[in-house]
């Protein structure tokens, strides 16, 4: 009964926070309609948008008390859907086939996810946390999680790497510190609520910490990597890094897979899979309808030839002009 209730707490969370999300992205449309432009923060829909964004938030938290790591970490599909249908009914966007496949995959699969998930009836403790922090498994992981954060980050910095996947990478071993502190702290405060009082081990504090301080420099890369690419390709393949680090991260703190049946973690893993492929599906859906960009046609306007049909590049400088004015030499002669 606890897990389920984490489990319909995470759903509820994740669709709420698309629900935030949609209502944000309508305040900006009906700013932008406007003959006199306001900032975003003066509309009374966008605050609207922001306290459920924040309820959303903390109803993933809590859920993190309830339910395992592997099981509350990929419930973050439920965003991706219930943003496709909010889009569909409010925001007026046409529904797809690619929509209703990529949909009924991630269902699917979110399904496969409930049903086999790692089943952890344990208490987490703030003594079974320090336990934890100090066995031989996680050690491992975390030196070879630095050393392979280190050597993305020199990339980055020194290299000026600054490809999708590096920032998306390091994004995500952050996020596995971030989920193991979340679940740590969170449970150790139910725990604290029920009566068995957590929270004067110094563990808790050390938790917290970790948990803000992977926080923020999560958020500067994935601000970084919404700032360099577009969002239908930061959305899936995030989700997909997260979820997979999240798991990892919960299979050898929590060991939450140790006495798990081999066709369980099969499913399992199995329902991921059907999950990513379907947050990818509608991610692709909406990418191609977005590079549906009518051209600008020149009409009658004298140079015509020279000019033709220009292409507009969102992500260029020039926007809506000739690249190289060597072309325009090249089509005179």
């Amino acid at each position: 009964q606890t897990q389920l209730l984490g489990v319909l707490l995470a759903a509820a969370s994740n669709l709420l926070i698309s629900v935030s999300l949609n209502i944000q992205k309508c305040s900006h449309l009906q700013l932008a309609c406007r003959t006199e432009p306001k900032p975003y923060y003066t509309s009374k829909l966008w605050w609207c948008g922001t306290t459920l964004l924040g309820l959303g938030e903390v109803g993933n938290f809590i859920a993190y008390g309830f339910a395992p790591v592997a099981l509350v970490a990929p419930l973050g599909c439920v965003s991706v859907i219930g943003s496709a249908l909010i889009s569909v009914l409010f925001l007026k966007k046409t529904m797809r086939a690619a929509d209703i496949l990529g949909g009924t995959l991630t269902v699917t699969g979110t399904y496969l996810l409930v049903t086999f998930a790692p089943n952890v009836p344990q208490e987490l403790t703030a003594r079974r946390v320090q336990n934890y922090l100090v066995s031989w498994p996680f050690l491992v992981y975390l030196i070879l999680e630095i050393i392979t954060f280190c050597i993305l980050l020199y990339f980055y910095k020194r290299k000026a790497v600054k490809h999708i996947m590096v920032l998306l990478m390091m994004v995500a071993l952050l996020a596995s510190l971030t989920v193991i502190a979340v679940k740590a702290v969170a449970s150790m405060i139910t725990l604290s609520a029920k009566g068995k009082m957590q929270l004067t081990y110094p563990v808790f504090y050390i938790m917290i910490v970790l948990m803000a301080t992977s926080c923020a420099f999560q958020v500067k890369f994935l601000d970084q990597a919404m700032h360099l690419y577009e969002a239908t390709a930061v959305v899936p393949i995030n989700f997909v890094f997260f979820t997979t680090s999240a798991i990892i991260s919960g299979v050898i703190f929590y060991q939450e897979f140790q006495s798990a049946a081999l066709l369980s973690v099969f499913m399992f893993l199995f329902g991921c899979l059907l999950s990513f492929l379907g947050v990818f599906v509608i991610a692709r859906n909406k990418r191609e309808e977005h590079l549906q960009i009518p051209f600008i046609d020149c009409g009658l306007i004298p140079g015509k030839k020279l000019t033709g049909k220009i292409q507009p590049d969102s992500r260029s400088s020039r926007y809506g002009t000739l690249n190289n004015e060597d072309d325009s030499v090249k089509s005179q002669s």
